[in-house]
């Protein structure tokens, strides 16, 4: 097994990253879900958990239906424990006009499955005001 290095794991997650950002712009909310694990899970804010690749298709569905058209992830620290890898990072949500319509931060535990890091446990709070 080759030794992977902080850059090798940020690369390779600036690339999952990248993948997750251009679905979104696409509208392409079953590609977002392929980007999880099978058991993934999302745990947004203001809500009940949700497990697996229909339910989080479902949810990144309903969100470009309410007119979020972009997403936009910065990843601020990855961090490599073992088979598992931690992101953290600070999103942005945007709308047609290119108007942001949600800002905060996230963490992401990735997993690899097929070869493929993919985002296991995915969880984000917004850093708007009420």
């Amino acid at each position: 097994m080759a030794t992977l290095t902080t850059t090798d794991v940020h690369n390779d997650i600036r690339r999952a990253d990248d993948a997750f950002e251009k679905h979104f712009s696409e509208g392409n909310a079953t590609g977002i879900a392929e980007l999880y694990t099978s058991t993934g899970m999302l745990l947004p804010p203001g809500g009940d958990s949700m497990q697996g690749k229909q339910a989080i298709r479902d949810f990144w569905q309903g969100a470009m239906n309410m007119g979020i058209k972009e997403a936009k992830l910065d990843i601020q620290e990855v961090e490599l424990q073992g088979d598992t890898i931690i992101e953290v990072g600070r999103y942005q949500l945007k709308g047609a006009s290119d108007e942001v319509m949600d800002w905060g931060k996230y963490l992401v535990i990735w997993k690899q499955e097929g070869g493929d890091w993919k985002l296991h446990k995915d969880i984000w709070n917004t850093s708007r005001t009420a």
